[in-house]
């Protein structure tokens, strides 16, 4: 079936379920409905559209300015001498985060950029659904996707954290400092959840030094420098890293004693060592950790367990048996 017909389809669908859904024929339900159906369909459509520029290597798509070159870039080795925050195609990241992606860095420029943009588009729709299509429009998300930041895996990282902790390991080993949203489980005296996250964390760390220990010291000696941007690197919210990591603390505190799950992805936003004009892309992580978002993809996914299976934070997800 072609995508034409396949979101002609979908929209006949929802229209017809608009008719069964009450007495007689009530056409706004009937175009909520397609609406409803369309909405992800539509998103793919745009994403895949976007995907194939990057592949095709259409201009400016394939500009080496983008994030995601920086991150393609360490294919060939990892040198943190000069590097220093804001600047253009400047690698910031552990060895770690390189060597994992090292399988698909090694393949051309612009079959990189297409699956690295596919994979950070999927998660949008993994963690929003239908209401992708809304998002994308955001300034902050539209220029984290182009820019293939970092900021939806962070997102999907700290949703799949409340299950499987040592998903932190990548916010730690990138950015460092959003792993201030650990406190969560030091709070609520979870320390098996807390030993996993440190412990795989730790685990990665050993297994790339061994690969590359050069490599971990200029990284630790890039981190000591303690260089942040410039006033002309970009826009991003100039608020001191010390005051806005005490903020996410209590943020974190607060919300780990009142069974507040949103507060982390919060913290791990206010936390980050520069709050760029994307970094609010990771509330998205709002989504499936409050009752509105529940039947989001990561929604089910993450209330689908047994709440006495969930390693961490087993209170305050009531399992959803069905989508719409």
């Amino acid at each position: 079936m072609s995508v034409g017909r396949f979101v002609l389809h979908r929209a006949r669908a929802g229209l017809i379920d608009g008719w069964r859904a009450g007495d007689g024929w009530r056409a706004r339900d009937g175009w909520r409905l397609a609406a409803n159906r369309l909405a992800i369909p539509a998103y793919i459509v745009v994403l895949g559209i976007f995907v194939a520029f990057r592949f095709l290597a259409v201009a400016p798509w394939d500009s080496p300015a983008f994030d995601l070159y920086a991150y393609w870039s360490t294919h060939a080795g990892l040198d943190y001498t000069t590097t220093r925050p804001g600047d253009t195609g400047a690698y910031l990241y552990s060895p770690a985060f390189a060597h994992a992606i090292l399988p698909v860095t090694i393949l051309p420029w612009h079959v990189f950029a297409a699956v690295w943009t596919s994979f950070v588009g999927g998660l949008l729709i993994w963690l929003s659904g239908r209401l992708a299509i809304v998002l994308i429009l955001l300034p902050p998300v539209a220029m984290s996707v182009a820019l293939g930041q970092l900021d939806l895996l962070f997102a999907a990282a700290i949703v799949i954290g409340f299950r499987w902790s040592a998903a932190w390991a990548l916010p730690i080993l990138t950015k460092v400092t959003p792993g201030v949203g650990l406190l969560w489980f030091a709070i609520r005296k979870e320390w098996r959840a807390l030993g996993i996250a440190l412990g795989a964390t730790a685990a990665i760390i050993a297994m790339s030094a061994a690969i590359d220990a050069d490599a971990w010291l200029g990284w630790l000696g890039m981190l000591s420098r303690g260089q942040f941007p410039r006033a002309e690197d970009g826009f991003y919210f100039d608020v001191p890293l010390g005051f806005r990591l005490a903020i996410a603390i209590i943020v974190v505190v607060w919300g780990a004693r009142t069974d507040r799950r949103w507060t982390v992805p919060l913290a791990a936003m206010l936390g980050m060592p520069t709050v760029w004009i994307n970094s609010p892309t990771i509330l998205i992580a709002f989504l499936p950790l409050i009752a509105a978002g529940a039947r989001t993809p990561a929604g089910r996914w993450l209330r689908r367990a047994d709440p006495a299976q969930i390693v961490v934070g087993g209170t305050g997800l009531e399992p959803v048996t069905s989508s719409v």
